[in-house]
């Protein structure tokens, strides 16, 4: 009597797929990366792959895409958590997520920030939105700090939030590969250190706009 094999459900299936393809887009650059190694990876085959994501180039932008929203989850998710300390401030609480996801997902910070800003044309769009997200998060994480020092009636301008978020993301950028090439450093310190420089640069914005 033959066994039947259930039919996995398209989701899980696109998953299988796209953690194949961002451990592979992280092994090598998009170019180099062929969709049959992505495919026998996640036990498919490359007419499935297309069929499921369009083209190599979908497959590149699922795997952006998903991992953007992983890291931004993270993020949220710790500035949300209920749990946390009351005197904590959120922005040290999302840093600090940022960089735990970073080193605890390898692929993806090689994918997001590698892989994704060497590309040209609908490619590097897509990278540049993924990016626009994180900033966006880490603005409105400054701008809630800006609120919780100065108390209701201070409210930093939304151009301003965005350039502290930006200063702060390029500092998150320029630090995670520290932590990647420094593994007796830990997320914790690293966190505190980039936290500290944007609430330094907060200080100096405000004190050029009471000047």
């Amino acid at each position: 009597m033959k066994t039947k094999h259930r039919r996995l459900p398209r989701h899980v299936r696109e998953q299988q797929m796209i953690d194949a393809a961002v451990a592979a887009f992280s092994r090598g650059d998009y170019h180099s990366v062929r969709v049959e190694e992505i495919a026998e990876a996640a036990g498919s085959s490359k007419p499935t792959v297309y069929h499921y994501l369009g083209s190599k180039e979908g497959v590149f932008v699922a795997c952006v895409r998903r991992e953007t929203d992983r890291l931004v989850g993270a993020i949220r998710g710790a500035v949300r958590d209920p749990a946390a300390p009351a005197e904590e401030d959120p922005l040290l609480r999302g840093m600090r997520a940022f960089f735990v996801f970073v080193t605890a997902n390898r692929d993806s910070w090689t994918v997001l920030y590698r892989r994704a800003s060497a590309q040209t044309g609908s490619l590097a769009r897509e990278a540049d939105r993924a990016r626009e997200r994180v900033i966006a998060e880490v603005a409105g994480l400054v701008a809630e700090y800006t609120r919780a020092e100065g108390g209701a009636g201070c409210r930093l301008e939304d151009k301003d939030a965005r350039l502290l978020a930006r200063i702060a993301v390029s500092t998150a950028d320029a630090y995670t590969d520290w932590l990647l090439e420094h593994p007796e450093e830990s997320p914790e310190s690293t966190a505190g250190i980039v936290t500290e420089l944007t609430r330094s640069h907060l200080r100096s914005r405000k004190t050029v706009a009471a000047g």
